[in-house]
């Protein structure tokens, strides 16, 4: 079984709306993300030897995650005050992107877990998001 890994970067603005901290105000991260993929190589075939094809990888987390959520503001669909934020930025042409809970790194890693998992042709290991380069959260199947 091989493990391998590629990493993208991406910013996005937030807030945690009824956090008890500096979060609570709009502002914004740059993202690292690793996506880790498990699985054994290709016999034969243009991938033999690959477990995934690292441009295969790219495309899907471009198309998935990276064109919908650079560069935008993410935001809590069951928070009053950030659909405020959100409709307002939408009217000014601002790009948005909606979750159906708060904004976390460990939200965030969840969600890009299962949105990829349904698309891959192989089993994440698990999804790293750093959101300092020094913090990170990180998501995996029991």
């Amino acid at each position: 079984m091989f493990k391998v890994a590629k990493e993208f970067s991406f910013d996005m603005a937030h807030l945690l709306d009824g956090h008890d901290g500096k979060c609570q105000n709009l502002h914004g991260h740059t993202y690292k993300l690793q996506v880790i993929v498990i699985g054994e190589t290709h016999v034969d075939g243009a991938k033999k030897g690959m477990v995934l094809d690292f441009s295969d990888l790219k495309q899907a987390v471009n198309q998935l995650i990276l064109q919908p959520m650079d560069h935008a503001f993410i935001y809590d669909q069951t928070s009053e005050r950030e659909c405020k934020i959100a409709q307002l930025l939408t009217e000014l042409n601002s790009k948005t992107f909606a979750l159906p809970y708060r904004t976390t790194a460990e939200n965030l890693a969840h969600f890009i877990f299962h949105r990829l998992q349904t698309t891959l042709p192989v089993t994440i290991d698990a999804i790293r998001l750093w959101e300092t380069p020094t913090s990170f959260a990180e998501y995996r199947e029991p």
